[in-house]
């Protein structure tokens, strides 16, 4: 039977529509449910359901010493992210709103010393990630969100044009700008007795930067596909994501090209819906795959369906592969639908390009010391059924979800901030997170 007219399956937007009317703890204890359960998966669900319930913390939370309120954050930081630990998004939303707090205390220490001190002189990931040798540290964070675009190395503007022109503009995208705007030293002097509230609304204003941004993420992606996918050229997408249908529309309004698609197997991995239902996961993959290729096809895009096995004997006749990852870690490994592995190794054995299309809020500090770790395993009935009884009494069934990608097989990672290569992802999370909040769990901390 179905739910009755107006009532909301537990979801994203259930959770969501729920926090006007919740209290905190009661918010709390709703997602960290949700999570366990899986009704809330996928990086971007979790990472705006996490992001969105801290900003109500941050609203209504009666401390208002620095301390207290980086340490309730913590905590409830950590009780998200130990709810479900396979999802990494959580933790680096609460990484970078942990920053947030530290940067704007440590600008309203400047200001009451009477001084306006450089900004930004926190403690980053500069000394946990280690720079290749004879480049240059993790350059100074003078944004809360993302790095200076004056600072940081220039975004590549096409995969096989590594260099960009001289007189090409900084990369402007929203989120990337100090929350109220301008410079900080031309911010007036406040009083002491206002410091607390100014930092609380100065840090939820740049919560709600990081929500927009995980609004925008898709849309900025997308905005670097002319530079990559050019005319006559075959590219092979795999797993039919948000992410990867709006970048080749976006591509597919200037240019004549073929998409081969070959999506994962159909387990219990479900992308996000591309319907824009939030309650992600709760689709047919069979009905969001024909929707992905329908939706291509009405913009003009030829689309080839192929089966998983086919992918090597037509990788080379590939241009380039596409991929969306679940996670991406700070080595410049990924971890992304079960299948990814093998098809960017028959890409690399083939000198076919790999593209990964990944949101900011995907890049995590965390280095992948054991793989299995990232790894969810689905439940076997999705490979061989329960009406082959007798098979399944003499073997042990592992169904993996996702696979680790190293980062020597990956070309070319594309964010909202721009193209990179693996190998400068280190420098991005350093801008991004700060060094005392990597560990966040609670192990990590004892």
């Amino acid at each position: 039977m179905p739910p009755p007219a107006g009532t909301l399956t537990p979801g994203l937007a259930s959770f969501l529509s729920s926090l006007k009317n919740s209290p905190i703890e009661t918010s709390v204890e709703s997602l960290v449910s949700l999570l366990r359960r899986r009704q809330i998966r996928g990086s971007r669900s979790c990472a705006i359901a996490t992001a969105h319930l801290l900003r109500m913390v941050l609203r209504n939370i009666p401390d208002k010493d620095v301390t207290k309120l980086i340490d309730r954050v913590q905590r409830i930081g950590q009780r998200l992210a130990e709810a479900q630990p396979k999802e990494l998004a959580i933790g680096n939303i609460v990484r970078r709103i942990l920053g947030l707090i530290r940067d704007e205390a440590e600008e309203d220490r400047d200001k009451e010393a009477g001084g306006y001190g450089e900004i930004g002189t926190g403690t980053r990931n500069a000394t946990s990630i280690t720079p290749p040798e004879g480049q240059p540290g993790p350059t100074e964070k003078r944004s809360l969100l993302a790095p200076n675009t004056s600072t940081t190395a220039p975004a590549i503007t096409s995969l096989f044009s590594p260099v960009p022109l001289k007189d090409a503009s900084p990369i402007s995208t929203p989120g990337t700008q100090t929350p109220g705007g301008g410079s900080p030293i031309a911010a007036p002097l406040s009083s002491t007795s206002n410091t607390a509230q100014d930092l609380r609304a100065e840090v939820v204003e740049g919560v709600q930067e990081i929500i927009d941004e995980l609004n925008q993420a898709d849309d900025q992606i997308a905005g670097y596909a002319i530079d990559h996918i050019h005319s006559s050229e075959v590219v092979l997408a795999y797993t039919p994501s948000m992410t990867v249908q709006r970048f080749i529309l976006k591509a597919a309004a200037k240019r004549k090209f073929t998409v081969i698609y070959a999506g994962p197997f159909s387990n219990d991995y479900r992308p996000r819906s591309l319907a824009g239902n939030p309650n992600t996961g709760l689709d047919d993959y069979e009905e969001i795959s024909e929707r992905f290729q329908k939706s291509l096809t009405v913009a003009g895009v030829t689309v080839v369906m192929i089966p998983f096995s086919a992918i090597f004997a037509l990788m080379s006749r590939t241009s380039k592969v596409i991929l969306d990852p679940h996670i991406v870690l700070a080595d410049g490994s990924l971890v992304a639908p079960a299948g990814a592995r093998a098809m960017a190794q028959a890409a690399s054995m083939h000198q076919t390009p790999v593209i990964v299309l990944s949101g900011v809020y995907k890049l995590s500090p965390v280095y992948p010391s054991d793989v299995k770790t990232f790894i969810e395993i689905g439940h076997p009935s999705s490979v061989v059924g329960y009406d082959q009884g007798s098979f399944l009494e003499k073997i042990d069934i592992k169904n993996p979800l996702f696979d680790h990608v190293p980062a020597d097989i990956v070309d070319l990672y594309i964010t909202n901030l721009g193209g990179h290569a693996p190998s400068y992802l280190y420098r991005i999370i350093a801008d991004h997170y700060r060094n005392e909040d990597i560990h966040l769990t609670r192990f990590d901390l004892e």
